[in-house]
C-alpha cells in the first residue's frame, strides 16, 4: 500500500511537471516579437500627471517629463487641493497645475484625469504619467508612435521597479513587476498600464468618458481605459523601450500593501486571471516541493523538476540586468508571494490608495 501511494505521488508530480512545462512553452510561443515600424506621430499632446502626496524622487520625475525630445506637447499636473504636499515639487519644476473636480466620480486619479480631459480639449492625444515614475527623454516620442496606427486604441509602457536600497522587499517588488512585462508581451493578455499610457482624443467620446468615471471599473484608470479600447475593438500597443523607472524603497508592509492592491485590482478587471494564476502558481509551488523531496529521498534524477525554476532565474536576471544573489532568492520565493496575493485578492473588500479607501467587495466575485 505504501509503494502504491509513493508511485501515485510521483505520477502526480510528473503530471504537474509536464503541465508547467507545457505552459512555459506555450507562453514563449505567444510572445509578440514582431518589430513594428510606426510612422512618427506629430499631434499635439497633453501629458496629464495626477499627483497626491510626496513620491520618492518626485521632483526628478516631474523634471524628466518636461525634458522630452518630443516638442509638440504640454504638461499639466492635477492635485486635489492647494495644500497637497506635491505642490512644492510641482512649482519647483515649473509645471502648470489644476485642481481636480471633486464632483467627478471614480478614484482620485480617475477624477484628476477626467478633469484634465474636460478642461483641455484642444489636443490630439492624451498621455497619463504617474508621479512616481522617472522617464527617459525619448519616452514620449516612443510611447505615442503607435497612435499613428488607427487600429491602436492605447499605447503603453511598463516600468522597471528599481531598488534604491539593498532590502529584500525592494528586490521582490522588482521581480514581482516582471509579471507585468510577461503579460504585456502577449497581445491577447495585454492591458494598458496607467503609469505610462497614451491614447488619441477620439477614444474618449462622451459615452466613453461616462464609462470611465461611473462604471464598476472607475476605481482604476488603466482598467477602465483598457475596457474602453477593447469594447471598441481597438488594439493595445506595447512599447518595450525606453523603460520608465519606478524607484523603490520597500519594507515588508509597504510591499505587501502594494502587491495586494495590484492583485485586487486585477481581480476587479480580469477575474479569470486570478483563478488562472492560482492554478499556475500552485503548480509551481508543488513542482518546487516535489523537486526538493524527490531529489533527496527518491533519486537525483528529479532535479529535472528545477528546470522551470532555472529558466525563471535566467529570464529574471536578464530582465534585471544584474547578477545579484538576492534576485535569485527573490525568484525562489516569488511563487509563494504571488499565491498569497491571489488568495487575499479573492477575499479583499477594499484597498488603500494614496490615503483613500476604495470599496471593492461588491466587485470581486
Amino acid at each position: 500500500m505504501y509503494n502504491i501511494f509513493i508511485y501515485s505521488v510521483i505520477a502526480f508530480s510528473v503530471i504537474v511537471f509536464l503541465f508547467v512545462l507545457i505552459l512555459d512553452t506555450s507562453s514563449i510561443l505567444r510572445i509578440d516579437n514582431e518589430k513594428k515600424d510606426y510612422s512618427e506621430y506629430k499631434g499635439k499632446v497633453l501629458v496629464i500627471v495626477p499627483c497626491r502626496g510626496k513620491d520618492l524622487t518626485l521632483y526628478d520625475n516631474l523634471l524628466s517629463i518636461k525634458k522630452q525630445k518630443y516638442t509638440n506637447y504640454e504638461v499639466v499636473a492635477v492635485v486635489d487641493t492647494e495644500t497637497d504636499p506635491a505642490l512644492k515639487s510641482i512649482n519647483d519644476a515649473k509645471i502648470k497645475y489644476i485642481i481636480a473636480n471633486s464632483k467627478e466620480h471614480g478614484s482620485g486619479k480617475v477624477k484628476a484625469i477626467a478633469t484634465a480631459i474636460k478642461r483641455f480639449q484642444k489636443y490630439d492625444a492624451y498621455v497619463i504619467a504617474d508621479s512616481d515614475v522617472l522617464f527617459d527623454k525619448q519616452w514620449l516620442s516612443e510611447l505615442i508612435k503607435p497612435l499613428s496606427d488607427k487600429k491602436n486604441g492605447l499605447s503603453t509602457m511598463y516600468p522597471f521597479f528599481k531598488p534604491t536600497n539593498n532590502g529584500f522587499w525592494a528586490y521582490m517588488k522588482m521581480v514581482w513587476g516582471f509579471v507585468g512585462d510577461s503579460l504585456l508581451e502577449n497581445e491577447k493578455r495585454r492591458f494598458g498600464w496607467g503609469g505610462s499610457l497614451a491614447f488619441r482624443k477620439d477614444l474618449i467620446d462622451e459615452k466613453s468618458l461616462k464609462f470611465f468615471t461611473t462604471s464598476r471599473y472607475s476605481v482604476s484608470d488603466d482598467i477602465s481605459l483598457t475596457k474602453i479600447a477593447k469594447n471598441k475593438n481597438l488594439k493595445i500597443a506595447y512599447v518595450k523601450e525606453p523603460k520608465p523607472i519606478v524607484n523603490c524603497k520597500e519594507t515588508f508592509g509597504s510591499f505587501f500593501e502594494w502587491a495586494n492592491r495590484q492583485t485586487a485590482l486585477t481581480a476587479l478587471g480580469y477575474k479569470k486571471s486570478i483563478y488562472q494564476g492560482l492554478i499556475y502558481y500552485t503548480s509551481e509551488i508543488l513542482l518546487f516541493v516535489f523537486g526538493v523531496l524527490f531529489s533527496i529521498f527518491v533519486s537525483p534524477i528529479f532535479v529535472i523538476y528545477f528546470i522551470h525554476l532555472l529558466k525563471s532565474i535566467i529570464v529574471t536576471l536578464k530582465r534585471s540586468k544584474s547578477k545579484r544573489p538576492i534576485i535569485v532568492i527573490a525568484v525562489v520565493f516569488a511563487p509563494f508571494i504571488y499565491e498569497i496575493n491571489l488568495i487575499i485578492a479573492i477575499k479583499i473588500k477594499s484597498i488603500q490608495w494614496r490615503g483613500k479607501t476604495y470599496e471593492l467587495g461588491s466587485y470581486i466575485k
